[in-house]
């Protein structure tokens, strides 16, 4: 390298000031080395991880990945730094590591930057410097000055479309037009706001003195040109060491993990982010026709959506894209000339299409790869075993996953996946299936984000293995639950999970907090995932009968406590929130197999419905349960009714009694369209209702009424219009109400048996 070569002064290294993960500071980077040739090569980044870089060139390492340093001690406090293959960091250690020349890493070490958490300073660019620093956007401040309002656009035309790798062209020049940028920055905004740079820029002066040291000044710096100006600045070791002098320091460990493009985004939260990490890939690998094969990747995608897409309209596309450029004076169309084009030429002006395509392409999900020499904690190293032996590859983009918990493939996946969750790990998040709803399906949705790499690690404090993992997560996470339903819901994931190992600590925690637990709706709440986790045992083939023991104690003690309870002047909210668990219990007594138990919940249900201290929502809903359950006959709850509806009683609790029986998702409009007795007498009461206070119950009445399905509510209605009991004007003597016969008809209702045995099959399945 000759003195006085752009992008070095007379005496110096050779500084290459780039944007972090821009493809047109990548091709300068490597076009500046080419003619520069250093004998060494200094990046930005942790000193910590040097030992790693030689796995850059491992065949099984594939951008984008990412640098990851942690807390030895605590994994949570760790920060990143992220490469692409279009970052210029990562094209000059490829470079180096090609000519097999030094390159190591110069920025302050992550021992100190993470030994900061509360504000993040110095932890990466992924970790920020302080949300409360007002920082200054250098992009931003030069995109202004050129007359530019956005930053982006601005790089583009000044970087990314001006090519500036021609035989005639200087390669460095860019380099040094940002240094000479940068320089009047710093002048005139001194740090700004970035002050945590000033310590990090002294540590990369004393790495810079060793090596000119060994190699003199033939070596070559890479690193945001923000920090070109603070490198070239001439100052004394001492000074640098006093800044340096008193820093925190911690214990850190260093791996490579995956990365993806959508976690290079700037929308992810990323500080050094960009907007279009798939754009820039593209330009990077695209060294020729970058618009055409970009609208051609554009038109593969729409026609993989079943839109109507052909070569004419990207030749069209094309076109408009230039012609876009070509007024505003650009020097090549950019990501906003070839959207509007595609906009304009394939999406017929609609934005939801060109939504995917800024999803898909400009943001993308490609996922990075690391080679298996990486060095991980030993749970992630069971985890990557597990997750090939059940074919279960980690993947940026959502992927749903249905199982069928009797293979025992898939039900291999749903333990990996239900251990992962209890460990904090969520890869996969339970969904709702779109087909069977049996005990026998799960759905999961996946996604693996880089973020879960920390997550593993934290994890790794509690076992080497997944499964060894979870069970001392289970038991601590028992011994430390504060309520009951904490720990029956911990039952019912160690049950999903299959930790049987888990289940004697967390049955201890369960019976000693229920036998101390006195608060009725406590108890209630915890009862149904009881039953629950009874339900997948068995589905599961995990022994459970220690859990069935307390669930059925416990619904015991549920059975003494409800009425009381229920009768001790209870407001409205509170006879709401009741009136759920109530449900709940139902439903959870529904699933427990303990002798006699369904009937001391139905005399329960009877004590409810008939009390008077009890409010009317809670005496209408027991009378509801109990008819369903063929436990009160027609003739009984239409007596009930009309107590409850009878002017002695308030009509707020009266129409409180209507919610609780007819109210919800229990079928309460179909009922009344059947029986019109039932009908009848809430016809009788309501047109009965005072002025004053029907505008005080019509708001309980609407939300009864309003949840049923619309034909329900128009049969309702014209059952109310001609009145309950009378058959409709054209009908005959004698005939009954429309859409009924007379009585049950034995032939018509043979013929559903043999379509409801298989629905019934369906749902087993």
């Amino acid at each position: 390298m000759s003195p006085g070569t752009a992008g070095k002064d007379a005496t110096g290294p050779l500084l290459l000031g780039v944007r972090h993960h821009g493809p047109g500071s990548a091709r300068a980077v490597r076009a500046a080395l080419d003619a520069a040739r250093p004998a060494a090569v200094l990046i930005e980044g942790p000193p910590e991880g040097d030992a790693l870089l030689p796995l850059a060139a491992d065949p099984g390492m594939r951008p984008p990945v990412a640098l990851l340093a942690h807390a030895a001690d605590d994994p949570g406090r760790a920060a990143f730094w992220p490469l692409a293959d279009f970052s210029p960091e990562w094209t000059a250690i490829r470079w180096a590591q090609e000519r097999e020349l030094p390159v190591r890493f110069i920025d302050l070490p992550a021992a100190h930057s993470l030994a900061v958490p509360e504000s993040g300073e110095g932890a990466g660019e992924e970790a920020g410097e302080g949300a409360g620093a007002v920082r200054l956007d250098p992009l931003a401040v030069l995109a202004e000055t050129a007359g530019y309002e956005d930053p982006e656009r601005w790089w583009e035309d000044v970087v990314e479309h001006r090519g500036g790798t021609g035989p005639a062209t200087d390669p460095l020049a860019v380099f040094e037009a940002l240094g000479e940028a940068m320089g009047a920055l710093r002048e005139a905004y001194g740090a700004g706001g970035h002050h945590r740079d000033l310590v990090r820029e002294a540590y990369m002066r004393q790495r810079m003195r060793a090596a000119r040291r060994e190699f003199g000044d033939a070596y070559a710096v890479v690193c945001g040109a923000w920090h070109v100006p603070a490198l070239r600045a001439k100052t004394t070791a001492a000074a640098d060491k006093a800044l340096l002098t008193g820093l925190p320091k911690v214990k850190v460990e260093t791996t490579w993990v995956p990365w993806t493009h959508r976690r290079l985004a700037r929308a992810g939260g990323y500080g050094a982010g960009i907007t279009s990490p798939g754009w820039y890939a593209h330009l990077f690998a695209a060294r020729d026709r970058p618009v055409e094969r970009w609208l051609t990747k554009v038109a593969g995608l729409l026609r993989e959506e079943d839109r109507q897409v052909s070569p004419a309209h990207v030749i069209e596309a094309v076109r408009l894209a230039d012609t876009l450029a070509a007024m505003r004076g650009r020097p090549e169309p950019g990501l906003t000339e070839t959207l509007e084009a595609v906009r304009a030429v394939m999406c017929d002006g609609s934005d939801i299409p060109l939504a995917l395509i800024e999803d898909r392409l400009v943001v993308g999900d490609v996922l990075g790869e690391v080679p298996d020499a990486a060095p991980v904690v030993p749970l992630q190293r069971d985890l990557t075993r597990q997750q090939r032996s059940l074919r279960l590859k980690p993947e940026a983009q959502d992927r749903e996953l249905e199982l069928d918990l009797r293979k025992d493939t898939d039900a291999a996946k749903s333990l990996l996946l239900h251990r992962l969750r209890l460990l904090g790990i969520d890869w996969g998040v339970p969904t709702a299936s779109r087909g069977s709803t049996g005990t026998f399906r799960e759905t999961w949705r996946l996604r693996w984000e880089p973020e879960l790499a920390v997550r593993v690690a934290e994890a790794g404090i509690w076992g080497t293995t997944v499964l060894g993992a979870a069970i001392a997560k289970a038991e601590a996470d028992a011994a430390g639950a504060g309520e009951l339903g904490e720990v029956t819901a911990l039952a019912e994931r160690c049950l999903l999970a299959g930790l049987s190992g888990a289940l004697p600590a967390v049955l201890r925690a369960l019976a000693d907090r229920a036998a101390l637990d006195t608060d009725v709706a406590g108890l209630a709440k915890a009862l149904p995932a009881l039953a629950r986790s009874l339900r997948y045992g068995d589905v599961r083939g995990t022994d459970a009968a220690a859990l069935a023991t307390v669930a059925a104690g416990l619904a015991e003690r549920i059975c003494v406590a409800l009425p009381p309870a229920c009768a001790a002047g209870l407001d409205a909210d509170a006879a709401e929130e009741l009136r759920g668990h109530v449900d709940g219990v139902h439903g959870a007594i529904g699933l427990l197999a303990a002798e006699g138990l369904r009937e001391r919940w139905a005399a329960v249900l009877r004590t409810l419905a008939g009390r008077d201290t009890v409010p009317g929502l809670i005496r209408g809903r027991a009378a509801r349960l109990l008819l369903d359950d063929g436990r009160l006959p027609p003739e009984e709850t239409a007596r009930l009714m009309g107590l409850s509806l009878s002017p002695a009683c308030a009509p707020a609790d009266a129409a409180g009694w209507i919610e609780g029986f007819a109210g919800g998702a229990s079928g309460g409009g179909t009922l009344l369209v059947h029986d019109e007795r039932l009908l009848g007498l809430i016809d009788a009461w309501l047109v009965s209702v005072p002025e004053r206070a029907f505008v005080d119950v019509l708001p309980l009445l609407r939300r009864t009424f309003g949840g049923y399905e619309a034909g329900v509510r128009r049969s309702l209605g014209e059952l109310v219009r001609r009145g309950p009991g009378r058959a409709p004007a054209d009908a005959g003597a004698g005939a009954a109400p429309a859409g009924f016969g007379p009585e049950l008809d034995p032939v018509r209702a043979d013929a559903v048996v043999d379509l409801v045995h298989l629905l019934l099959a369906g749902a087993r399945r």
